[in-house]
């Protein structure tokens, strides 16, 4: 899974979001490594329903602006769920071998 789709999973497994919300939200989560454009989210989120991982959640007019809300479905949330094991693990097998190194030695002054 890419780390854009990662995030914005990530950015609907606490409720319902519109497009400007998963912006905002999958460049918190990522820590700033992750900046959606509007057209590369709604690509992303036609996918995600294409593949059934999202689903449309309402609309609303705000400001003379239509507001599209997105969720996660219970296939989203075992996707995203399966992801995060898959990295755990990959992150725990770095580890390991991190352990296995030995410590750099301190440079002198």
């Amino acid at each position: 899974m890419r780390e854009p789709t990662f995030f914005v999973l990530a950015a609907l497994a606490d409720g319902r979001k519109h497009g400007y919300a998963l912006i905002t939200d999958a460049e918190q989560l990522s820590e700033g490594r992750v900046h959606l454009k509007v057209g590369t989210l709604y690509a992303a989120l036609d996918r995600l329903k294409q593949q059934g991982l999202v689903a449309g959640a309402g609309e609303e007019v705000v400001d003379g602006r239509l507001r599209r809300y997105y969720e996660l479905t219970d296939d989203g949330a075992s996707a995203l769920r399966d992801e995060v094991a898959r990295m755990q693990a990959n992150a725990e097998q770095a580890l390991s071998r991190l352990r296995l190194r030995p410590a750099p030695m301190a440079a002198h002054a």
